[in-house]
């Protein structure tokens, strides 16, 4: 079962952490989805000790909001506690975004949706500390 990739139309093959990254020897053993469409990669890493994708593929702009939409969200429950569980984090997420409690998932969204969480995000950490 591959995940089509949303670039090229085309399945994603499973690789190891080797091919995407080859100099971290602490990745090898994990599992990714990746297509090399016009040699600009998209991937998605599994659950740990599976080919589950753990999100969508995405290329370099999208790894680097899904980046930046969790260093938004995670100080929120992690550092700040002003959600005292990462589920409580997410549910005020979906919310905020008014999607349903499923469809909060960091990992399955794309650049708009990123921007989003970024935005919301920074505005919740700046109202808590008024």
């Amino acid at each position: 079962m591959n995940k089509i990739c949303e670039y090229c139309g085309q399945d994603s093959v499973v690789v190891t952490g080797l091919k995407i990254y080859p100099h971290r020897p602490d990745l090898k053993h994990l599992m990714f989805y990746y297509c090399d469409y016009n040699h600009k990669p998209a991937y998605v890493g599994c659950h740990k000790g599976s080919i589950k994708p753990l999100g969508r593929l995405a290329n370099a702009e999208l790894r680097g909001f899904k980046s930046a939409a969790h260093q938004s969200f995670d100080p929120l429950w992690k550092i700040h506690k002003i959600f005292k569980s990462r589920g409580k984090a997410y549910n005020w997420l979906a919310s905020s975004l008014n999607i349903k409690g499923e469809e909060a998932h960091i990992g399955m969204f794309d650049v708009d949706m990123c921007k989003k969480v970024i935005a919301i995000c920074s505005d919740k950490l700046e109202r808590s500390f008024l």
